[in-house]
C-alpha cells in the first residue's frame, strides 16, 4: 500500500512505529502477563456453553478439584486480566500521543485509523472465529478516551471511577427490576443466558461440535447480543472507565516501574486485604443463594468492584519482579509476548477453537475444568517459546505488522535488517 496522495503528511512528518530501543520494558512485560492471564477466564467460553462463563452451575462438574479451580480462577483471574489489559490500552494511547508531541508530529489521524482497523479486526475475529472478542470494544472505547489524553491524572481517575459507578448502577437497577419483569422476559433470560435447559445445552454443544458453517448461526447471534445489548449497557462503561484509569496510572509512572517498591507492595496488600475478601464473600453469597438469575446483576457486583484492587495487586507484583530483576528469563519471554500481544491474543483463539470446535478436534463440552487448566498451561508454554523465537527474526508479530501497515497506509518492513540491529525487549532488559 502506498501513502494516499494529498491526504497524508510527508515522510518527515509521519509518526513512525516504535522501535525496540524506545519501548518501555515493564509495559511489555505487564502486557504479556495480561494476555496470558486472559486465557484463564476465556478458556471456559472456548470449551463450554456460554452460560457457564457467568454461572458455574449451568454446565459441567463442579465438585472437588473442578470446584476449587473455578473458585481460584474466578477470584484471581475473572475480570482482573481484562482490567489490566484495558488500563494498558489507555496507557498506550497516552504514550503514543506523548511521543508524537515530543517529536512535533501529528497523531490524531493515525490514532483513529488504528482504532478503525482494530474495530474491523475485532469484527472479523468475532464473526468468523469466536464471539468473545474484545478488540471491537477496545477500538470503539479507544476512540472515546482519546479526547481525554491531555487531562490531569486526578481528573482521569475521577471520570474513570464515575463511569465504573454508572455501569455498576445499570447492573444493580437491572437486578432490582427483575421482580417487575414480564414472566416471558424473565423466562427467556433464565433459559437463554443464565441456566438453559438440557435441550438448549445439547443444541449449543452439538452446534459447536459441528463444522465452521454450522457454528455461524450460534456465533452470529451471540456476537449481535454482545454488540447491541452487552456493549452499550454494560461493557462500554467499564472498559472506557478502566482505560481512563490506565491513562492516569501511566502518567503517574505506575506502569513504567517508576514508583517505589513500597508503593507496589502497598498495591499487593490492598489486593489481599480488600479485593480478595470482597470477591470471596461474593462467591459464598452466590452459592448460598443458589446462583439464581439475580446473581447475574446483583451477585456479580462483588467481583465487579473487587476485581479492581486485585488487578492492581497483580500490577504491583509484576512491577516488583521487574524492579528487583527476579525471574529474568521469564520476564524476558513475557516482554516478547507483550510486544506481539495482538498476535498472541488471536493465536489463543485460533488454537482453542481448533481444539474445541468441530472444524478441529471437536472437544467442545467434553473437557472438565481440571483439563482446561492443562490446556491453558500448554498454550502459555507455546506462546512463551514462540514469541522470542519470532522476534529474533522479525520486528513485529504478524498481526501487529498487518495492523501497523494498515494504520500507516504503507507496507512496513517486517524482517529484521542485518545492517540495523535493534535489540528485542528481552535483550534490552538484560
Amino acid at each position: 500500500m502506498e501513502p494516499l496522495s494529498g491526504s497524508e503528511p510527508s515522510e518527515q512528518q509521519r509518526i513512525l512505529p516504535t522501535i525496540d530501543a524506545q519501548r518501555i520494558v515493564s509495559l511489555d512485560i505487564l502486557r504479556g502477563f495480561a494476555v496470558l492471564g486472559i486465557l484463564v477466564m476465556n478458556i471456559q467460553s472456548f470449551s463450554m456453553i456460554g452460560a457457564a462463563y457467568m454461572n458455574p452451575t449451568a454446565y459441567g462438574n463442579l465438585e472437588g478439584a473442578n470446584l476449587w479451580i473455578w473458585v481460584v480462577s474466578h477470584v484471581l483471574a475473572t475480570l482482573k486480566f481484562m482490567a489490566i489489559f484495558s488500563m494498558l490500552f489507555g496507557a498506550g494511547v497516552v504514550l503514543m500521543w506523548t511521543r508524537a508531541q515530543e517529536s512535533g508530529r501529528p497523531f490524531s489521524g493515525l490514532h483513529f485509523r488504528r482504532m478503525f482497523w482494530l474495530v474491523l479486526i475485532g469484527l472479523m475475529h468475532a464473526y468468523l472465529l469466536w464471539y468473545g472478542d474484545i478488540l471491537f470494544f477496545y477500538g470503539i472505547c479507544g476512540m472515546l478516551v482519546y479526547w481525554f489524553r491531555k487531562a490531569q491524572p486526578g481528573t482521569l481517575l475521577v471520570i474513570g471511577l464515575v463511569l465504573l459507578c454508572f455501569g455498576s448502577a445499570i447492573y444493580i437497577g437491572g437486578g432490582l427490576s427483575m421482580p417487575h419483569w414480564p414472566p416471558q422476559e424473565l423466562e427467556e433470560f433464565e433459559q437463554g443466558m443464565w441456566n438453559p435447559p438440557p435441550d438448549k445445552i445439547a443444541a449449543e454443544v452439538d452446534t459447536y461440535q459441528g463444522n465452521w458453517i454450522r457454528q455461524m448461526d450460534e456465533r452470529v447471534d451471540s456476537v449481535i447480543m454482545m454488540h447491541t445489548e452487552a456493549f452499550p449497557f454494560f461493557i462500554i462503561w467499564r472498559v472506557t472507565g478502566l482505560m481512563l484509569i490506565g491513562m492516569a496510572l501511566f502518567k503517574l509512572d505506575v506502569f513504567s516501574a517508576g514508583r517505589s517498591a513500597r508503593f507496589y507492595a502497598g498495591l499487593v496488600c490492598v489486593a489481599g486485604v480488600v479485593g480478595i475478601p470482597i470477591v470471596v464473600y461474593g462467591v459464598m453469597r452466590n452459592f448460598e443463594q443458589g446462583w439464581t438469575s439475580a446473581s447475574f446483576f446483583l451477585g456479580s457486583q462483588y467481583n465487579y468492584w473487587g476485581s479492581l484492587p486485585i488487578s492492581l495487586g497483580w500490577v504491583g507484583i509484576v512491577m516488583l519482579v521487574y524492579q528487583r530483576g527476579w525471574l529474568r528469563q521469564l520476564t524476558d519471554r513475557l516482554a516478547a509476548v507483550g510486544k506481539m500481544a495482538l498476535s498472541c491474543y488471536l493465536l489463543e483463539t485460533i488454537i482453542c477453537t481448533a481444539l474445541f470446535y468441530g472444524h478441529g478436534f471437536g472437544l467442545f463440552g467434553q473437557v472438565s475444568r481440571v483439563d482446561q487448566v492443562v490446556v491453558v498451561v500448554v498454550v502459555w508454554i507455546f506462546l512463551l517459546l514462540l514469541a522470542p523465537f519470532w522476534l529474533k527474526r522479525f520486528q513485529y508479530g504478524p498481526f501487529e505488522w498487518l495492523w501497523r501497515s494498515l494504520s500507516y497506509w504503507s507496507l512496513l518492513p517486517i524482517r529484521r535488517s542485518a545492517k540495523v540491529v535493534r535489540p528485542s525487549p528481552m535483550e534490552k532488559a538484560k
